[in-house]
């Protein structure tokens, strides 16, 4: 093929472009060569999160948040803050080990109940085992039944029917009732939460009885109580609503050592 200059001017743009492709092809291939190493990922939990965790400890998994640590083991979180020294609570990592029982020389929440002195009754004789009546042995079985009953005995928290049993995802009873009906404490003790960071419990009010027992009271409009207030049983600690619920309702929980129970039958008619 022979070119004239005549013709030049009109194939320059055609070979130009032919170098601009053949410049391109060059480059692609450069960059889909495979990388001889690969990027490094590091797995801060990796082995960490299965391992057991030492006694009175708490090793931190996927979705935890220490407020649920904390009541999910019969603790105030103010507490486990204390214990732990955790500057921001809100930084906890999976595969941490979180302090959840009173360390060594911490003072004990409830207080001992000291022993009232027994005072004996002078010249009282002594009857004979043929001299106890059949009712004074009644009385002795009434006794021992009462001493086997649970340790501690509430009151009704609220007025209303219980609309939701005690189940293995319930974990309380809901009791069905109006907007702003009164909540009260089922029995005397310490508020050790009052809030709305537990996701599915709304505005929650937690108080803690003794080192064994605590109850929740979940979905209420108004909260009437403060993290360290002292409640004595029946005193109104909140209003019932239905944040965090589809209807209005109290949700009532009991735990003893931290593990939901069926309150129902510590609950006096």
């Amino acid at each position: 093929m022979r070119l004239n200059v005549y013709s030049m001017p009109k194939l320059m743009p055609r070979v130009l472009s032919l170098l601009f492709v053949a410049s391109l092809l060059v480059l692609a291939s450069g960059c889909s060569a495979p990388r001889t190493k690969p990027a490094n990922v590091t797995d801060r939990t990796a082995g960490s999160s299965d391992e057991p965790a030492p006694a009175g400890y708490y090793r931190v998994k996927k979705g935890d948040t220490l407020a649920r640590i904390a009541i999910d083991h019969g603790q105030s979180p103010k507490d486990v803050i204390a214990w732990n020294n955790l500057a921001n609570p809100n930084q906890i990592e999976i595969g941490d080990l979180i302090l959840i029982k009173p360390p060594a020389g911490s003072k004990p929440v409830a207080k001992p109940i000291a022993k009232p002195a027994v005072i004996s009754a002078p010249d009282a004789p002594t009857p004979k085992a043929k001299e106890i009546s059949k009712s004074d042995a009644k009385a002795d079985v009434a006794s021992e039944a009462v001493v086997a009953e649970p340790g501690i005995r509430l009151s009704q928290p609220a007025k209303g029917s219980v609309t939701g049993a005690y189940s293995e995802t319930n974990k309380g009873i809901d009791i069905a009732g109006k907007l702003g009906d009164p909540v009260l404490a089922a029995s005397g003790g310490k508020v050790v939460y009052a809030g709305n960071s537990l996701r599915g419990y709304g505005n929650l009010v937690i108080v803690k009885h003794d080192n064994t027992y605590l109850t929740a009271y979940a979905h209420n409009s108004k909260l009437l109580v403060k993290e360290g207030d002292t409640v004595t049983r029946g005193q109104k600690i909140a209003e019932m609503g239905d944040t965090d619920a589809n209807a209005v309702k109290l949700h009532f929980e009991l735990r003893v050592n931290g593990k939901p129970v069926n309150p129902q039958p510590y609950l006096q008619q």
